[in-house]
């Protein structure tokens, strides 16, 4: 279970909109939302949020730090919010709630550039580390002078994929991944963050001259994740997987 102090060490000076049309999900979210953050709105669709996204700028000359919304609303749905948000400032943070059911929605929001998704019904522990992971990204990009491309990307504390040695270290000590494994750790790597469809990742084998089917990455991932930190190797429902980086406190 997540703790509330260091939840609050990254959220206590942020401000936050919650869009959701479903009024005892709204409600009872936005109460728990008041617990970690200092500023908190909501909106019970997609128009009034937007309504409310410029009117808290004019007021404040600075934009809401998260935007969380659900998919399916009236008026303007996640997506068409979303669209419109990232109009007004491309770098807004937004985290998008989603059901099974709405993957036909997914793909366009992740070309839209979401890359964080909380599913439905809302699991608050997984809802706050979302949350939590974001803060802390917008804490460490706000203190980055010089964007570095790191070959060396940080799973947890003591375990690291080296890119460039296609090698996973455990406390310096190598851990064995077999050939399918590398290439799959060396294609998700190459942009950390996004999401990778089960098409996107069969071709990649393909271009290698190797097979591998959608029902076989499944089998793949499972075997991988024996060997990785715990929520470093992510799947997203019926969309395809993302490595997940450690963020330090």
């Amino acid at each position: 279970m997540l703790n509330s102090k260091e939840i609050l060490k990254y959220t206590k000076n942020l401000s936050i909109l919650f869009v959701e049309d479903h009024d005892e999900l709204r409600e009872n979210t936005t109460e728990i939302l008041k617990n970690f953050f200092n500023k908190v709105d909501c909106a019970e669709d997609g128009k009034i949020a937007l309504s409310k996204y410029k009117e808290y700028h004019k007021d404040n000359l600075k934009y809401y730090d998260i935007v969380l919304s659900d998919i399916q609303m009236p008026n303007l749905n996640g997506v068409e919010l979303t669209s419109k948000l990232y109009e007004i400032n491309l770098s807004q943070l937004v985290i998008i709630l989603s059901a099974h059911d709405d993957t036909k929605y997914l793909l366009p929001l992740i070309n839209l550039g979401i890359e964080q998704f909380v599913k439905k019904p809302i699991d608050y522990q997984e809802l706050l580390r979302a949350l939590l992971n974001s803060s802390k990204k917008m804490q460490q990009s706000s203190t980055l002078v010089t964007p570095v491309v790191s070959k060396r990307i940080h799973l947890s504390s003591n375990v690291i994929f080296d890119k460039e040695n296609s090698a996973l270290l455990e406390n310096d000590k190598m851990v064995y991944l077999t050939k399918y494994e590398i290439i799959f750790m060396q294609y998700l790597s190459d942009n950390i963050g996004k999401i990778y469809s089960n098409e996107d990742i069969a071709s990649q084998y393909e271009q290698q001259d190797e097979t591998l089917d959608i029902q076989n990455i499944r089998k793949l991932v499972s075997k991988l994740r024996k060997k990785l930190p715990e929520n470093s190797l992510e799947s997203i429902y019926g969309i395809g997987y993302r490595i997940i980086p450690y963020l330090e406190d």
